[in-house]
């Protein structure tokens, strides 16, 4: 693969790491609420820095994602891909996320969970999505005997652009005024999102992996296949397992729960597969962004089997609505899809090439410090969260704050790991946006 200069794939990935800042930067602060709970209360609040932080979070994985499928169709197409229409789409998020902010920091909300600034702002998200499915498939259709990769893009692009428009349902009165329908879909919602952009995120996995290893045998070998039809089964039908605690139909609940455990199948993968993912790692240690790959598939196996528990109900009707809950996903959403993007980052800015040895000891320190702190913090709201399961399901439950306050040595412990967790990622996020600037320079160098 010739080098390329992948201007727009670049500027996606740019964007993504800034959101990832600036969702650092309202984490921390969030996270001192749960230690000072009267911490900024007379100005943003706790109620304004979750979604500030929580949406810049979910922007950082979808602007990769959308940065890592362009920047994977160049390098595998070997042309230049950028037009008016992609500018288009990254100057409609732009203004998304100016609304957005705007409307967080004047708060005013109107969302759903996860979704919570002002509805208006929707429309150049969607605005932009529309204009990444045609772009896509105008590049792809010209592509013959299609990897695993490039099926995992197109799905995941298209059943996100559904979803996202079925998160707003509730904006007509129908949905809205029948409170069980609005939360299920809600909910069946959020678990279909996420399942949207793993699909995308999944395939830059593929494609990294043919990358690095040289070749294109993963991307079109069976077993590839084979895991995409059934992230595609659990992308559709997964979501079952969400609403459990609503009264819902039985047979949503039956579906739900028999579409998790295939998720068994992932499981039992990742530990046969074991012995060559090691023996593969220590093969391209040296190529500093496998070691994310490497990473990502850890966290897949931890999360695969909190996220199979947590589909049986007699264990789900404890944990949902907890810190359980949030630990696994913040295990899913820094553990994996980070994880993976970057992988992603390091990749596509030819880190390998142009990154001085003096910062080889600092990134190494980054990465293990990273991994250590993630599994504190992981497992930190996972007791959290078993505690809080415990009191709640109690016939003799003390007072509300009583609760609370036995989880403070819990949450003290949370916030240490993030401070790790944080350092971690502004190191890596600031080399490699001074990698993505330094690259840009030696391409145009190259031109002249």
């Amino acid at each position: 693969m010739r080098r390329t200069n992948i201007t727009i794939g670049k500027l996606f990935l740019l964007t993504a790491l800034i959101m990832l800042l600036i969702g650092l930067f309202f984490g921390i602060l969030s996270s001192i609420c749960y230690l000072v709970p009267d911490f900024m209360k007379d100005s943003l609040g706790f109620t304004t820095l979750r979604p500030l932080h929580v949406s810049s979070g979910l922007f950082w994985i979808i602007l990769g994602a959308t940065g890592c499928v362009y920047c994977g169709l160049q390098l595998y197409t070997e042309k230049e891909i950028s037009n008016r229409a992609d500018m288009t789409q990254w100057i409609l998020w732009i203004i998304a996320l100016a609304g957005i902010f705007y409307s967080y920091f004047t708060k005013n909300f109107g969302g759903r969970e996860y979704w919570e600034f002002n509805p208006i702002w929707a429309l150049p998200i969607v605005m932009a999505w529309i204009i990444f499915l045609i772009n896509f498939v105008k590049i792809v259709r010209k592509i013959k005997d299609w990897p695993v990769y490039i099926w995992m893009w197109l799905t995941g692009i298209i059943f996100f652009l559904f979803t996202f428009l079925e998160n707003y349902l509730w904006v007509f009165p129908y949905f809205r005024e029948h409170f069980i329908t609005d939360m299920t879909i809600q909910w069946k919602v959020n678990g279909s999102l996420v399942g949207s952009w793993n699909q995308l995120l999944y395939g830059t996995t593929f494609f990294l992996m043919d990358k690095i290893e040289g070749n294109k045998s993963v991307g079109r070998s069976k077993i590839a296949f084979g895991m995409f039809f059934l992230g595609l089964f659990n992308l559709m039908f997964n979501w079952g397992h969400h609403v459990y605690t609503l009264p819902t139909e039985q047979y949503i609940r039956y579906i739900g729960y028999v579409v998790s455990m295939t998720e068994w199948i992932f499981f039992i993968r990742i530990i046969y597969t074991w012995n060559r993912s090691m023996s593969d790692f220590q093969k391209h240690y040296h190529h500093f962004p496998y070691r994310f790959i490497i990473a990502a598939e850890m966290w897949v196996f931890v999360n695969m089997a909190q996220a199979i528990a947590m589909s049986i109900p007699a264990i789900n009707i404890y944990t949902h609505g907890t810190h359980v809950t949030v630990a696994h996903a913040m295990g899913t959403t820094i553990g994996i899809n980070s994880m993976i993007l970057f992988s992603a980052c390091f990749e596509f800015f030819n880190f390998n090439k142009l990154a001085q040895k003096a910062k080889a000891k600092l990134l190494n320190i980054a990465f293990w410090t990273l991994q250590v702190s993630l599994f504190v913090f992981w497992l930190s709201l996972n007791m959290a969260g078993i505690k809080k399961a415990i009191w709640q399901m109690n016939e003799h439950q003390s007072s509300y704050s009583k609760m609370m306050e036995s989880l403070h040595p819990y949450f003290t412990t949370f916030f240490i790991a993030g401070v790790g967790l944080t350092l971690s990622f502004i190191t890596l996020a600031v080399v490699l946006i001074k990698t993505y600037f330094r690259d840009r320079v030696m391409f145009r160098m190259e031109i002249k």
